[in-house]
């Protein structure tokens, strides 16, 4: 009874942290049997030319949705009402930048790296480079909308749909296309993106029905928000960079080949720090306009969080060999301990995480600036001086050893939130209550006197 009672009183943290998880285990799965079908049925310069268009999508759309994510998880909550005209004016302006930004791309990009001469080889491929970043931005800051109105599952259902329309779409030019060519493969991203939004669009009309009202933009409100925006922008840059940043250091400091048994050890890592992420994410959209339960809640998702962790190292830990063996052999035998070491930093990123997200809700993401600029740096730092020290075991515990002392200056924060002294008061009444007086007396009396 008293487990069901928890379930029930958290239910929406569980389903929307879940919903978050679903959507990594199912983009991940149906991601592999993406690259799985390209490589079997195109040709090896077409899937690098795909992978290559593809990650310069997502890095563009990711800069160019301006902080306006982040800040509708946590402004949604407070503006009851006004969820849809805040939501499409910022569907519209990521959208505009996102295509703005995909054609002086495909103009520029050229002049850098001749492989990228296919995106300016017509005005049609110019626009269909930029359609696609801009429906990618639009896509990221939809599903951030989402989390804000706590309502994860209708993300989790658009990744569903886009993952596996995309692989549809890829399947079907495989069979069909004699001529393949680098951006068949990047248009089938547009044409997962697209359907995803229509399916969604057109849940959503049917379940509310078409009101102009509803839906039309407020610029004001926007306008009003832009600092914020701006301070989220740059605060998620600063703390997304080391994550981007790595796999190049492995490959300049050591070599391409170190890099590919880094970045195994790193993706299957990541899904385990998608757990916390999923956890304060939550967290964050929950408490912006309830700080009340912040306390309950955080304690809640830390509790979460550790377990998560714990349950990943007995893995990861202790079948390290099979887990990478999945992967060939030669992972097995070059980055076991790599993973292994790795695999340790899901504690220190529990009290990263919810460090930012406890920042985020009391709206201070500016005074956070500072620590987590130190904190990459000192991450960047510590990795590569690893690398120099230890190839690549060394540059996994430097990146770990640097996550430790964020996390020791963080966690001052994160327990002062999740434990206030009327927490602690309590706890200590109730051990009062437990142990007998005549004991804590002596206790006191033994303390005065060590004193």
């Amino acid at each position: 009874t008293l487990l069901f009672e928890w379930i029930k009183t958290n239910i929406v943290m569980f389903v929307n942290a879940g919903s978050l998880i679903g959507t990594t285990v199912v983009t991940s799965v149906l991601g592999f049997a993406y690259w799985w079908v390209a490589a079997r049925w195109f040709p090896p310069e077409a899937v690098g030319l795909g992978a290559a268009t593809i990650s310069a999508m997502m890095l563009l759309g990711m800069v160019c949705i301006l902080g306006l994510g982040t800040l509708l998880i946590g402004e949604l909550p407070r503006r009851p009402g006004e969820e849809g005209p805040l939501i499409s004016a910022a569907l519209i302006v990521v959208g505009g930048v996102g295509g703005c930004a995909g054609v002086v791309f495909a103009l520029v990009a050229p002049f850098v790296a001749a492989d990228f001469q296919v995106l300016r080889a017509s005005v049609e491929d110019i626009l269909l480079f930029a359609v696609g970043v801009s429906l990618f931005a639009i896509t990221l800051v939809l599903d951030q909308a989402l989390i804000g109105l706590l309502r994860s599952e209708l993300q989790l259902w658009r990744n569903t749909f886009f993952a596996v329309a995309k692989l549809a779409a890829l399947f079907v030019v495989s069979l069909w296309l004699s001529h393949r060519v680098g951006l068949t493969i990047y248009t089938t991203w547009l044409i997962g993106n697209a359907f995803s939004l229509a399916v969604l669009t057109g849940y959503v009309i049917l379940k509310k029905g078409w009101s102009r009202r509803t839906y039309l933009p407020q610029w004001g409100l926007l306008r009003m928000l832009g600092f914020a925006a701006l301070q989220h922008h740059i605060f998620n840059l600063l703390y997304q960079l080391p994550s981007l940043v790595l796999p190049v250091l492995v490959t300049i400091l050591l070599s391409p080949t170190m890099n590919a048994w880094f970045y195994v050890s790193y993706m299957l890592v990541n899904f385990t720090f998608s757990v916390s992420f999923a956890l304060t994410t939550t967290l964050y959209a929950m408490c912006s306009a309830h700080p009340a339960i912040l306390a309950r809640k955080a304690r809640l998702t830390l509790g979460l969080g550790a377990v998560a962790a714990i349950l990943a190292n007995f893995v990861f830990q202790f079948a390290t060999s099979q887990v990478l063996g999945v992967f060939g052999h030669i992972y097995a035998e070059q980055a076991t301990w790599s993973l292994r070491i790795l695999a340790l930093g899901a504690f220190p990123f529990i009290i990263r995480s919810h460090y930012v997200a406890i920042y985020r809700i009391q709206g201070r993401v500016l005074h956070a600036l500072l620590p987590v600029s130190a904190g990459m740096l000192i991450e960047l730092g510590a990795a590569a001086l690893g690398a120099r020290l230890g190839g690549l075991s060394g540059l996994s515990l430097g990146w770990i050893a640097a996550l430790c002392v964020e996390a020791v200056y963080m966690s001052r924060t994160v327990y002062r939130v999740a434990f206030p002294a009327s927490i602690v008061v309590w706890f200590w009444c109730q051990v009062k209550k437990l142990v007998p007086t005549s004991l804590i007396d002596k206790t006191s009396m033994r303390e005065r006197e060590g004193l």
